[in-house]
């Protein structure tokens, strides 16, 4: 059975790291811009599955496909950062008249929110850091109690940032602001890219 302590210390993990700004909670605030929460919840649900499967796929061993194969490594680095300077590119090529955006352009789908974790720099770094302090022999129960305390503190600081995207759409009402947002969304979702050149998986 895992120590109060260490349950309470995989909280506040978690808290920390799903509340501070990474790739997802960046567009989730785009995506609650653009398209409002209710069209962003689909986003949300696909979060939740995506990181909790690899949550539970590096606790079962998958990690240690880097160790017996370290070129993954460079593959897994040079394809997040490829995806995210793509996605980076549809923010700020994004349609800001409201009408066209209903028209031409979609939120992110459960199934490419729950895919997109799998070249998620943040989500890499999330799910190894709290699996190897916390779960460092691999026991299954830690590893599920550590999934379940990660969903239900993303589920609020997922919303709280999606809220937040919504309600920055009342104050960014005419095209050329709505442009400029999606600009420094895109080019913080760039900076993002950073975390990979330091990435320790």
């Amino acid at each position: 059975m895992i120590q109060f302590e260490i349950l309470i210390a995989i909280i506040i993990f978690a808290f920390v790291s799903s509340i501070t700004p990474g790739p997802n909670n960046i567009m989730l605030l785009a995506s609650g811009t653009n398209y409002g929460f209710k069209k962003t919840i689909p986003h949300l649900f696909g979060i939740l599955i995506g990181f909790s499967f690899l949550l539970l796929s590096i606790g079962s061993g998958l990690s240690q496909i880097f160790d017996l194969f370290p070129i993954s490594k460079l593959i897994l680095k040079i394809s997040c950062g490829i995806y995210l300077t793509y996605l980076s590119f549809k923010i700020a090529t994004a349609t800001t008249f409201k009408n066209d955006i209903k028209k031409k352009s979609k939120p992110f789908t459960i199934k490419q929110a729950a895919l997109f974790q799998w070249v998620n720099p943040k989500a890499w770094i999330m799910a190894m850091s709290a699996i190897s302090v916390y779960a460092p022999n691999h026991e299954f129960s830690t590893i599920l109690i550590i999934t379940v305390a990660f969903v239900l503190i993303n589920i609020p600081c997922q919303c709280l940032w999606t809220y937040a995207g919504e309600r920055l759409s009342y104050i960014l009402n005419n095209q050329y602001r709505l442009k400029i947002f999606n600009y420094i969304m895109a080019g913080l979702l760039m900076l993002t890219l950073l975390e990979i050149l330091i990435i320790t998986i």
